[in-house]
């Protein structure tokens, strides 16, 4: 396992860290005592950094969690996300009483007396550019609640408004073979500013693994069913905003290009890890086996400059416009 450093906190942690959508909720069926030995293993495997949000499972994932925070203390990284409890989800719900409370319950949830790391959870633009939402996570910090803050975000813009306020240490942002824009100007901003970059979705909610077929059906409760369209939240977050049609032709000219000896998944995180602002991917994992695929794509050998061109090459020809200008 590799480790870069996370923004200005401090801490280096695992190049391929865990993502625990997947086991709170919205991704069918799970189950608690395998999740369990998922997060165990990834220890075992050297992750140390896991990302989770308090409304993955109304909270199950975060309690999931803390049992091996319990076990493993200050040497694993537990960074959750409030503010998706809002309903309406609003700018104005961004305050400091709602806030506050978020927090208390996350850390009720994990056993601690302290976030490590709690991120605004893809908040309304209008947020970025209210100064006292962020005044309120500075306030958290001074009591003791929360160590270090960031955010996460759906769109460019958001992100390269978020670095501006100088306590952020981390944006979240997908970033993919099928989302390659964050890696045009905000890659080198958020470099410029030590900020750290966590890429989510980074298999393009599986799109990326090679194995979802055109006859591939899902559970009802996984978002891969009812929020194609951005039904429930925004489009992007499922398959990366790429209709699921095109994403199979792409994933089949990708394949052509996979490095021998690695498997299309592990191929597409070590892309995300060749571009040096990235801190980590967070792909979810369901099972350890799933947790050991994972994170062997950290110590893969660098890609070719031709793999990287290749790779670019079909995102524009193929993707470029339906996806670039959106998010």
């Amino acid at each position: 396992m590799q480790y870069r450093e996370l923004g200005r906190t401090g801490w280096k942690v695992s190049t391929i860290s865990f993502g625990a959508w997947a086991i709170g909720g919205t991704w069918g069926k799970v189950d608690d005592k395998e999740s369990i030995a998922a997060l165990h293993k990834a220890v075992e495997q050297g992750v140390n950094f896991f990302d989770t949000a308090d409304v993955y499972g109304d909270g199950h994932s975060e309690r999931l969690i803390s049992e091996i925070k319990l076990g493993y203390g200050d040497k694993i990284k537990v960074a959750t996300k409030a503010g998706r409890r809002l309903n309406p989800h609003t700018a104005a719900g961004y305050n400091s009483e709602n806030l506050t409370n978020f927090v208390e319950r996350s850390l009720k949830n994990l056993k601690v007396e302290a976030l490590d790391l709690l991120q605004l959870h893809c908040p309304p633009t209008d947020v970025y550019y209210q100064p006292e939402v962020f005044a309120v996570l500075d306030n958290l910090v001074k009591q003791g609640k929360i160590r270090f803050y960031g955010v996460s975000v759906e769109r460019v813009e958001e992100a390269l408004k978020a670095i501006e306020f100088p306590n952020v240490q981390s944006i979240q942002i997908i970033f993919n073979m099928f989302r390659q824009r964050p890696a045009e100007l905000f890659f080198h901003q958020a470099l410029k500013k030590k900020v750290g970059i966590l890429a989510r979705v980074p298999l393009a909610s599986g799109m990326l693994t090679g194995k979802l077929k055109a006859e591939s059906t899902f559970e009802k409760d996984d978002h891969r069913h009812f929020n194609r369209n951005g039904e429930a939240f925004d489009r992007g977050e499922t398959f990366s905003g790429v209709e699921y049609g095109k994403g199979l032709e792409v994933v089949e000219e990708l394949k052509k290009i996979c490095p021998p000896g690695s498997s299309l998944a592990q191929f597409a995180m070590r892309w995300i890890l060749m571009h040096k602002a990235v801190t980590c991917a967070i792909p979810g994992a369901k099972s350890s086996e799933q947790v050991v695929q994972n994170a062997a794509a950290s110590d893969l050998p660098a890609l070719s400059d031709q793999e990287m061109l290749t790779v670019k090459n079909l995102y524009d020809l193929n993707l470029k416009s339906l996806v670039h200008q959106y998010w």
